[in-house]
């Protein structure tokens, strides 16, 4: 696919993340531009393919534009803006009276999605994911990898979609509209993979990290998680038991954090415990 060649002087920066940064148009208020840094090439095509893909899915996600490229030679993705949205991770810092309100009705859309069945063909597995993650991760000894490659196997498997990267920043709503966005990592697998990102961003992140991303004090987001869990896996599991089974899940971002740190990172191995012992 070729790329439009647009100009940045009708953009003006609005953020930044690992992999670019993000622009709003100057005239149009509608449109968004996420712009990769330099020298990725693929890595946009790649995400807007599978944007195209799950939009036509019907999943609540914001419509794909065009593949885009700058004078300077920088890709990106073009979308249109949810004008009026805010993330749920936002809403709940600017109200948290309304933590359980905000909790439930993004357990219902995380409960919609995997619920959502697909074309396996179509899409990458899980486990796949986690296993070339594991290959390439330095820091954890043979024995250690070959424990935590069993524990990936001997997961249920499940033919159902996951966000892949399920925090709560990345629920957006407007009215009684909601929608996922950052969908980059989208693939099909076993529900426990994308809750154990809810419960590392809401518990296991040091506080700092979840003031600074998440705009609110570790006790709210503490408290968000003990909302969630009744509203997504009913209230006749007890809380220590949900957290007892989605931990390792957790720990298993472990290889994408020390990935992008490029050092172990203890705070978050903690939580595989129960594997490695």
């Amino acid at each position: 696919m070729e790329a439009i060649k647009i100009s940045l002087d009708d953009y003006v920066l609005s953020g930044g993340g690992a992999n670019g940064e993000s622009y709003d148009h100057k005239t149009d208020p509608s449109v968004m531009l996420k712009l990769y840094f330099p020298g990725k090439i693929q890595q946009p095509l790649d995400e807007m393919m599978l944007a195209r893909k799950v939009f036509n899915l019907g999943i609540p996600t914001p419509e794909p534009g065009e593949y885009v490229v700058t004078e300077d030679g920088r890709y990106g993705i073009r979308f249109k803006r949810i004008l009026g949205k805010k993330s749920y991770s936002r809403a709940t810092a600017d109200n948290p009276k309304k933590v359980a309100q905000y909790a439930a009705e993004f357990a219902e859309m995380c409960k919609q999605l995997h619920s959502t069945h697909l074309d396996t063909t179509q899409f990458e597995n899980v486990k796949e994911r986690y296993f070339r993650l594991l290959k390439e991760n330095p820091f954890f000894t043979a024995q250690e990898k070959d424990r935590i490659g069993n524990f990936i196997a001997d997961t249920p498997d499940e033919d159902t979609a996951i966000h892949g990267d399920l925090q709560f920043s990345n629920a957006i709503f407007v009215g009684d509209k909601r929608y996922f966005i950052d969908l980059g990592d989208f693939c099909y697998g076993n529900h426990l993979f994308d809750i154990g990102m809810v419960y590392l961003c809401s518990n296991l992140s040091p506080a700092p990290f979840i003031e600074e991303t998440f705009h609110m004090p570790k006790p709210l987001a503490i408290k968000f998680w003990r909302r969630f869990v009744p509203a997504y896996f009913g209230t006749d599991i007890p809380l220590a038991e949900v957290e007892e089974l989605v931990r390792p899940f957790a720990g298993l971002k472990t290889l994408i954090i020390e990935r992008d740190m490029g050092q172990p990172m203890p705070v978050f191995r903690d939580a595989l415990k129960s594997i490695l012992l």
